[in-house]
């Protein structure tokens, strides 16, 4: 047993524990991936411990620990895959995954296995290529290519070299290694485009783990009385370790802000990011003498929905009606949920009170019609109130009011209409002008 590599299972743990704590306060998609690697590693180092136990024992922890560094890379690989849901990635992973294994386990028993050494080489790019080429015409990736050019450049390379009767074997396993984390470096470039420490630590930290498998060869055949600690060769992975960490936190800061500034149920902007956008859009009107319209839309008979068939189904509402406004406005103007029911549309310019009075009635519209969600159909309508800048108003908070004004106006009408109440003083048309009423004329 070789316990002085107890300090670098200690270590692994440690960060693996560390990376564990972080991820779970994330819950991303592929943190769950990213820790079951990095438990491989941790299995890889504690494997290596018994490599020098005799006979079969140290043969099984010798395959043990090289299956386990290469399914950690592959797994690392997939979950920067951006289309990894899909069969055909499954299906990439599972091939990736079996034909290392098979590898590693025919080098590891060689000689005795050694007829399988050529089929298991052409398996690395025959595999691949058969599910690129299957699924082409229904899917077809840059990254696939890549991915599917390097494991086919691994055969022809293990068919040059493996047989070679001094260090085949080894040059051969440092190619399967090298090409697994360079797959890994590849697929995190890809996915973390960005300007952050943790997507240029990880990125750099996987290219630095892949040319270990090339620079130790490299020193052993041409430099054999230089002699590095097997620590300096491990660096890369807890380099690799800190800036998958740092990702992690950078994504949930940026989740944060995210949250702090959109609603979470609809990931609309909430009433904060609504605020600023509306005061940007009155800003610029203002600068170039141009108008702007703030619509103010209360869902009607949302309370009986959620009363009759259950807030989850209230909730899926929420969600439907914003993309049907989201899909109806331009990308310009700023769709908000601003209350429970209650949500705000800014128009930017170019904008007058027929423009907006039609956008209104089309959004109105949408919900006339009975909502089928999850087996439950609900009828609802909306009462809206417009308010134009500058005409009805000179600033935000004063045309915020006089759309909550015409809203509560409109919803009074129309509750009046349901319930037949004929003495009640004749309410204005949500969609008709403030010029032929005087008395939704509001003072500035």
């Amino acid at each position: 047993m070789d316990l002085s590599k107890i300090p670098d299972v200690l270590a692994v743990a440690l960060l693996t524990l560390a990376f564990f704590s972080v991820a779970r306060l994330g819950r991303s998609s592929f943190s769950g991936v990213w820790l079951i690697g990095w438990l491989m590693i941790v299995l890889h180092f504690a494997a290596f411990m018994f490599l020098p136990a005799p006979g079969n024992f140290g043969v099984a922890a010798a395959i043990l620990g090289s299956t386990a560094l290469a399914w950690a890379g592959a797994l690392f690989m997939w979950a920067a895959v951006p289309y990894r849901s899909r069969s055909s990635s499954q299906w990439m992973l599972l091939v990736i995954l079996t034909t290392n294994t098979l590898y590693i386990v025919v080098a590891s028993i060689a000689p005795a296995g050694h007829w399988l050494l050529t089929p298991a080489a052409i398996l690395f790019g025959a595999l691949p290529l058969v599910i690129l080429l299957l699924n082409i015409r229904k899917f077809n990736h840059p990254l696939r290519w890549g991915l599917v050019l390097i494991y086919v450049s691994l055969s022809v390379f293990l068919l040059l070299v493996q047989n070679r009767p001094d260090n085949g074997l080894d040059l051969a396993l440092n190619a399967v290694f090298f090409t697994v984390y360079l797959g890994c470096c590849i697929h995190f470039w890809y996915a973390y485009r960005r300007a952050t420490a943790g997507a240029f630590i990880t990125v750099l930290g996987f290219m630095a783990w892949a040319n270990v498998f090339t620079v130790a060869p490299f020193l052993g055949t041409f430099f054999p009385g230089f002699h590095l600690e097997s620590e300096v060769w491990n660096l890369p992975k807890y380099v690799v370790a800190v800036g998958m960490i740092l990702i992690l936190l950078e994504d949930q800061i940026e989740h944060n802000k995210y949250l702090a500034l959109h609603d979470e149920l609809t990931g609309l902007p909430n009433r904060r990011l609504f605020q600023d956008r509306l005061a940007n859009t009155l800003e610029r009107a203002r600068r170039t003498g141009s108008q702007a319209a703030l619509l103010l839309i209360d869902l009607d008979r949302f309370k009986q929905v959620n009363d009759t068939v259950g807030h989850h189904i209230g909730d899926e509402l929420l969600k439907h009606v914003g993309r049907l406004f989201v899909g109806r406005v331009r990308r310009t103007d700023t769709v908000a949920r601003t209350g429970g029911d209650e949500f705000s549309v800014v128009l930017e310019e170019p904008m007058n009170r027929a423009d907006a009075m039609s956008v209104a009635r089309t959004l109105t519209q949408l919900l006339e019609h009975p909502i089928r969600l999850e087996g439950n159909t609900v009828h609802i309508g909306a009462s809206v109130g417009i308010a134009i800048f500058p005409d009805d108003a000179g600033d935000a908070e004063s045309l915020c009011i006089s759309a909550d004004l015409r809203m509560y106006a409109s919803k009074r009408s129309a509750r009046n209409r349901e319930d037949r109440i004929s003495p009640a003083p004749l309410l204005p048309d949500p969609f008709q002008s403030p010029d032929s009423d005087p008395d939704l004329q509001l003072a500035d």
